[in-house]
């Protein structure tokens, strides 16, 4: 049972006949060309129709890749350098994007104030138009935003940040970012790559919150590469269009091509709101086994996540931001351990999921599959090491 499926991009899983039908029958007439194609428009109609917070949408191939051209969206739209995002949340590993995702304790400056830490490779010059916000901290995400002010192209946030464990934005943090950016003119940058799975109309009509530019990927190319940025037409329009004298460039040989435009077509056509819901329902019975296990095994241990996104921690101490993750980790080898051995266990019994303790569930599994994970685990649990 694949519970990592491709990093959640396979969200019916492996084979599905409508897919694989999709993609052979795209394969024999086209697999690539300089043009759009019938597959590329469906399939954006069907995200414009569905997605309340998108206008309009253009393709690329990859996540990094949206997250890239919806940074240089936001910068190009306000003329703004000053890009803000949360420490520790990882959204791609573009430049800009990938500043402060895994910051080290040497490096990373005062808890109220993170510091701006380039990712490897890249130089210091990358992380100064970059400020970093402490996970849901209102007051202090509040005076760092402010001391930034008329420099602020956009706040990048994802609605529930995989890194920090599944952790979701709290309503009182984003309204704090949505007042300070109607203040100071900038934009709300949604990075719903992963997260697009908390709605059935997207992360963003779950939050009840309108972003100006939201970013997509993985469930929406049906298994194959796939990328995508959008949202206000205005935005969409100034920027792309060059019968309105594009701003900023899109070139890819391989955006919307024709194989994954069909593929992704194909799955979203099958996930509709009925298998939208019954997903969700087999994340809730997930979670619910799981953490009866923990407490069957009385162990301790936090259960996260939303939908079909489900997180499994073998600790129960608050891990409410990145640096008590981390913090937590490093002086614990005994949580590391644990977590190896559950991994282990369960790859030895049939079940793959994320080794640091994820789960990410498809379309092609059941209740009884799910009921089998949740046995699997407390199986584990009872042979935890010391």
């Amino acid at each position: 049972m694949d519970c990592m499926n491709n990093y959640s991009s396979l969200i019916h899983g492996h084979g599905h006949p409508a897919i694989v039908e999709a993609i052979q029958q795209q394969a024999t007439r086209l697999t690539s060309v300089a043009l759009p194609t019938e597959s590329e428009i469906e399939l954006a109609e069907l995200l414009v129709e569905r997605l309340d917070a998108i206008e309009q949408i253009r393709f690329c191939n990859s996540g990094t890749e949206a997250m890239l051209f919806a940074i240089k969206a936001a910068r190009a739209y306000s003329g703004r350098p000053v890009i803000a995002k949360v420490e520790g949340a990882y959204h791609g590993s573009a430049e800009t994007a990938a500043v402060s995702s895994q910051p080290g304790p040497s490096r990373w400056g005062p808890a109220d104030s993170p510091a701006s830490v380039p990712d490897a490779g890249s130089t210091p010059g990358v992380a100064a138009d970059v400020v970093v916000l402490p996970m849901n901290d209102v007051d202090n995400g509040r005076r760092i935003l402010r001391g930034v002010g008329s420099r602020l192209a956009a706040v990048v946030l994802d609605p529930l940040v995989k890194n920090l464990g599944f952790k979701p934005v709290t309503q009182e943090f984003l309204q704090m970012v949505r007042e300070e950016l109607q203040a100071c003119g900038g934009l709300l940058v949604f990075d719903e790559v992963y997260s697009l799975r908390l709605g059935f109309h997207g992360a963003h009509a779950t939050l009840g919150v309108q972003p100006d530019i939201i970013a997509m990927g993985k469930i929406i190319g049906g298994g194959l590469p796939i990328g995508a940025i959008g949202g206000r037409a205005d935005i969409m329009t100034a920027l792309f269009d060059p019968h309105a004298g594009a701003r900023l460039g899109h070139a890819g040989t391989f955006n919307a091509n024709p194989l994954t435009m069909a593929a992704g077509l194909a799955a979203m056509r099958a996930f509709d709101l009925g298998a939208f819901e019954r997903l969700s329902a087999l994340g809730d019975r997930l979670r619910k086994g799981l953490r009866e296990a923990l407490r069957i095994a009385d162990v301790e241990g936090t259960v996260t996540g939303a939908t079909s996104m489900t997180g499994f921690f073998l600790s129960g101490k608050s891990m409410s931001n990145y640096r008590e993750i981390a913090a937590l980790m490093g002086a614990d080898p005994t949580i590391a351990r644990r977590a190896e051995h559950v991994f282990h266990h369960l790859l030895n019994h049939g079940v793959y999921m994320g080794s640091y303790g994820f789960f990410v569930l498809s379309t092609a599994i059941t209740e009884a599959e799910v009921d089998y994970i949740a046995e699997t685990t407390l199986a584990a649990l009872r042979t935890l090491p010391t």
